[in-house]
């Protein structure tokens, strides 16, 4: 082989060698660049590790001067940033400080054009709430609520069979969701009247409201029934009355015992779907009839495994690259926030 023939035939071989690697770098999505406005509220190092470890997401920092910080971003190797730096490099800010933050800071990082993942409860106020959203709004701003089951398997495949109208016309939602809240936090959670229908319970108004959409009437009945000398309302339920149904959710922070227990039913004039226990998912439909994939009678549903917070994640980096919309838009966001409030008797 003459030496031109072979430098011909090297460089061809080279660039057959080169090209699948640069198409396929160039398929692969530029990573989003996030940072984090606070760490220290309990599902924030989750989130953090999440962030720093996902193909979606370049890292950018955190910013949290609190002690409390500081440790949580030195456990997870997570670099620290001033505020500053925070809104010039991130895209995205999450939100994961105190709940008496939460507005504060998502109003900050929306005044810095930034998206949001808000964690929840979004505000302590619906005066908060409300300045939140319509910030969002005014600027073109994506808000996700940090909900911790939104996209839990089992949630899904109910809100599916119920937007389906596989289990009729639903008529009455019942949530349980309690804990056995060590002493050391009962302080923390009874900063807020809503006491722990307001930090946990939320978690089951949002997928009542969701389901069923804005309550005619919500009322809250919030009480402390431990024998701590402190004020957290500990022992809450809260009625969501519709025209045609109602949502009526159990909290309590008084648990004895291991597992907390933690279930969700939706009844419908068609058939009943139960997630009990709620993590891991066990899912089970009685139906009148087979609708969908599912036959009549009884049966449970096989889900697939489910980690907290990956899929919120996910979603929100296709959404900003425009791929999809966010599965809750901001309306119903801000009636989540909104029903939250009543429903914990502070708004």
């Amino acid at each position: 082989m003459h030496r031109r023939q072979f430098l011909a035939t090297s460089a061809a071989a080279s660039a057959a060698l080169v090209a699948p690697r640069a198409l396929r770098a160039a398929a692969a999505p530029a990573r989003i660049p996030i940072g984090f406005l606070g760490v220290t509220y309990s599902h924030g190092p989750a989130k953090l590790d999440l962030a720093l470890k996902s193909p979606d997401w370049e890292f950018i920092g955190a910013c949290d001067p609190t002690p409390a910080g500081r440790a949580i971003c030195e456990k997870a190797g997570a670099k620290m940033i001033s505020q500053d730096e925070l809104f010039a490099r991130a895209r995205v800010v999450a939100v994961e400080s105190e709940i008496r933050d939460h507005a504060a800071h998502a109003l900050l990082a929306l005044r810095a054009g930034k998206h949001v993942h808000l964690e929840k409860p979004t505000a302590a106020t619906l005066a908060d709430a409300r300045a939140v959203f319509a910030l969002a709004r005014e600027k073109n701003l994506l808000v996700q609520g940090g909900f911790m089951w939104r996209y839990h398997p089992g949630f899904r495949a109910i809100f599916e069979a119920a937007r389906a109208g596989w289990l009729g016309d639903i008529y009455l939602v019942r949530g349980f969701v309690s804990n056995n809240l060590t002493a050391d936090r009962r302080k923390e959670w009874a900063e807020f009247p809503g006491g722990s229908m307001f930090e946990l319970g939320s978690h089951l108004i949002d997928a009542s409201v969701r389901l069923l959409g804005k309550p005619k009437a919500i009322t809250p009945f919030l009480a402390r029934h431990s024998a701590t000398a402190d004020a957290l309302r500990d022992n809450n339920l809260a009625v969501l009355d519709y025209d045609r149904a109602r949502a009526v959710i159990f909290n309590t922070a008084l648990q004895a015992g291991g597992a907390p227990q933690r279930s969700f039913e939706v009844l419908g004039t068609k058939g009943t779907a139960t997630l009990t226990p709620i993590e891991p998912g066990k899912l089970t439909f009685d139906l009148t009839a087979a609708a969908g994939p599912y036959k009549k009678g009884a049966q449970e549903v096989p889900l697939p495994a489910y980690k907290r917070y990956v899929d919120d994640l996910i979603e929100l980096a296709a959404v900003v690259r425009g791929e999809k919309k966010l599965t809750v838009p901001l309306e119903e966001e801000f009636l989540v926030a909104e029903t939250v409030l009543r429903a914990s008797g502070m708004a």
